[in-house]
C-alpha cells in the first residue's frame, strides 16, 4: 500500500454519515492549521527530506490531544528517517507512535498501518545496521499489543520476525519462532484451525525454506508433503509459489526430473497469480528441468508459459532450450558463453553443468560413430573443451556401455571395438562352446569312440586341443569365415 493509505481508513467500526459544520471557527481554524501542516510536509518529502521531518514531527504538537493527524505525521516522519539511516530516532518516533493505537486511532486503521510501516522497513533494509533497527520495531510492535490481546497483529508481526531471522540464516532462533506460529494456529485439540490457515502455511513456508537452504532433504520432503495436503486453508498465491518453488528444488536434487518439472509449473503459476518477479527466475528453472529431462516438448507450449516467449528476461534460457533440443552444441556453449549472468543464480550455476555435460555427450558419441580409433585431442578441439573433459565423457560412456573401447592415456587415443569385430567373437565363441558339447557327449556316449579304445585316442586329442584330421578336419576347417585371421584396417580420426 502507497504513502497515500491514509485517506483510507478501513474499520468496521467507522462512522459515515454526514456530519455539519460547526460554528466553532477557532476549533475548525485548528484543524486547518494541522491539516496544512501534514500536506506542506508532504509536498517537501522529495525535494527536502530533513525540513520535512521536522514538519511532520511538529503536526501532533498542534493537536490539543493525540489524533489522526499526528498518528499520520509520524508515521512518515518515521519513514523518512529510516529512508535516511536515522534508525534510533525512527525507533523513538515509532514507539510514540504506537501510543496512538490505544485509542487515539481505530483498531482496524492502526493494524493496517503498522503492518504498512512493518513492511516499509522491512522492504528497505539494505545493511546490518537497518537490519538490527528492523528486529527492535519488531518487538516494539509485539510489547505493545501484546497487551491489547490483537491476534492478528500479533501473528503478522512474528510472521516477519521468522521471515527477518530467515534472511539472516539465524535458525535457531528461526526454528523456535515457526513453532510458536505453528502453535498459535492449532485449536485446543491439535488440529489446524482454519481462521488463520494463512499464518500456517507461511509458517510453513518459512519452514521449508529454511531445510531447503541448509540442504536437509529428509525434513523437507516431510514439511513439503504435509504442506501440500492442507486443505483447510485456502493460502496467498505468493506462499504457494514458495513452498512449489523449494519442492522443485528438493526434486532436483533427488534427480526426479518429472516431479520437479511439475513442482516448478505449478509454482510458476502461483507466482504468475500473484503478480510476483519471482515467476521469471522459476520460468527459467522450468525451462532448465526441460533439458534436463531430455525431452522434446516445448515448455512455452503451455498457455501459461506462452506470453513469456518473448520475453528478453528469458531470452538466454529459451535459447539454450532450443540448441539443446535441436542437439546443437556449438551454438550452445556460445549462448551459454555470452550469458554468464545466468550462472548468478546459484541454482541455475548448479545444475547447467549436468545439461552441458549431456549435450557433450551427445556430441562426443556423434563425432566417434565412424571411428575405430581416433585422439582424444581431436574431440577436444572439436568441441573447444579440454582433454580432460574428453576423457572424462569417453569414461563415463565406456563404464555406461554406450562405448566399447579402451582409453590409452600415454597415447592420448581411443581404440573402438568395431561391432564387426564382436559379431566375430561371439560367433567363433558359440562355436566352441558347440563343439566341446559335441565332444563331451562322443566320449561318453560314443560306442566307437570310448576313452578305451586307444586307437581312437589321438584324433579326439586333436578334438580338444590339437589340429584335427580326416573328415572332421575338413568340417572345422569349412566353417571358419573366409577372411578369419584377417585385421581390419584402422580408420583413425586426427592421426
Amino acid at each position: 500500500m502507497s504513502d497515500d493509505d491514509d485517506f483510507m481508513q478501513a474499520s468496521d467500526e467507522e462512522n459515515y454519515d454526514f456530519e455539519y459544520e460547526d460554528d466553532d471557527e477557532q476549533e475548525e481554524g485548528g484543524d486547518v492549521d494541522v491539516e496544512n501542516k501534514y500536506y506542506n510536509a508532504k509536498q517537501m518529502k522529495v525535494d527536502n527530506p530533513e525540513e520535512a521531518i521536522d514538519e511532520f514531527l511538529g503536526v501532533p504538537a498542534l493537536e490539543p490531544e493525540k489524533g489522526d493527524w499526528g498518528f499520520k505525521g509520524l508515521k512518515q516522519a518515521i519513514k523518512l528517517e529510516f529512508t535516511l539511516g536515522r534508525y534510533s530516532k525512527a525507533i523513538e518516533h515509532y514507539t510514540e507512535l504506537l501510543t496512538y493505537v490505544k485509542s487515539a486511532v481505530t483498531r482496524n486503521y492502526s493494524e493496517k498501518s503498522i503492518n504498512n510501516m512493518l513492511d516499509f522497513i522491512e522492504k528497505n533494509a539494505e545493511d546490518d545496521q537497518a537490519n538490527q533497527c528492523i528486529e527492535k520495531f519488531y518487538s516494539k510492535t509485539l510489547e505493545s499489543f501484546q497487551a491489547t490481546n490483537n491476534e492478528r497483529l500479533w501473528l503478522a508481526t512474528n510472521t516477519k520476525l521468522a521471515r527477518l531471522w530467515l534472511a539472516q540464516k539465524d535458525y535457531p532462533r528461526l526454528t523456535e519462532k515457526v513453532g510458536e506460529l505453528h502453535g498459535a494456529c492449532q485449536l485446543d485439540d491439535g488440529s489446524d484451525d482454519p481462521s488463520k490457515g494463512t499464518y500456517s502455511m507461511e509458517a510453513y513456508a518459512l519452514e521449508i525454506q529454511m531445510y531447503a537452504d541448509t540442504r536437509n532433504n529428509k525434513r523437507l520432503k516431510r514439511l513439503y508433503n504435509r504442506a501440500i495436503g492442507v486443505r483447510s486453508a485456502v493460502p496467498h498465491p505468493k506462499i504457494m509459489g514458495i513452498i512449489r518453488e523449494c519442492g522443485g528444488k528438493m526434486f532436483m536434487s533427488e534427480e526426479n526430473w518429472k516431479a520437479a518439472q511439475s513442482a516448478f509449473f505449478e509454482s510458476f503459476r502461483s507466482y504468475d497469480e500473484a503478480g510476483s518477479m519471482q515467476r521469471i527466475q522459476v520460468l527459467k528453472y522450468l525451462v532448465l528441468t526441460t533439458m534436463l529431462m531430455g525431452s522434446d516438448i516445448n515448455p512455452f507450449d503451455s498457455q501459461e508459459t506462452k506470453p513469456y516467449k518473448n520475453d528478453p528476461r528469458i531470452a538466454a534460457m529459451t535459447e539454450l532450450v532450443d540448441t539443446y533440443q535441436r542437439d546443437d552444441i556449438t551454438q550452445y556453449e556460445k549462448v551459454l558463453k555470452q550469458n554468464q549472468d545466468l550462472l548468478a543464480d546459484p541454482f541455475i550455476a548448479e545444475n547447467i553443468d549436468e545439461v552441458t555435460r549431456n549435450m557433450r555427450t551427445k556430441a562426443v558419441v556423434k563425432l566417434v560413430a565412424p571411428y575405430t580409433r581416433f585422439r582424444l585431442d581431436f574431440i577436444a578441439k572439436r568441441l573447444s573443451i579440454t582433454i580432460a573433459e574428453v576423457q572424462d565423457i569417453v569414461g563415463f560412456l565406456i563404464m555406461d556401455k554406450k562405448l566399447r573401447g579402451k582409453i590409452n592415456q600415454d597415447a592420448g587415443t581411443v581404440e573402438i571395438e568395431s561391432r564387426a569385430d564382436q559379431d566375430r567373437m561371439h560367433a567363433v565363441a558359440e562355436w566352441t562352446t558347440a563343439i566341446r558339447s559335441l565332444a563331451g557327449f562322443v566320449l561318453n556316449e560314443g560306442e566307437g569312440f570310448r576313452a578305451d579304445d586307444p586307437g581312437m585316442a589321438p584324433p579326439m586329442m586333436g578334438v580338444m586341443g590339437g589340429p584335427m584330421t580326416g573328415e572332421a578336419g575338413a568340417f572345422m576347417s569349412s566353417q571358419r569365415p573366409a577372411n578369419a585371421g584377417k585385421r581390419k584396417g584402422n580408420r583413425g580420426a586426427g592421426k
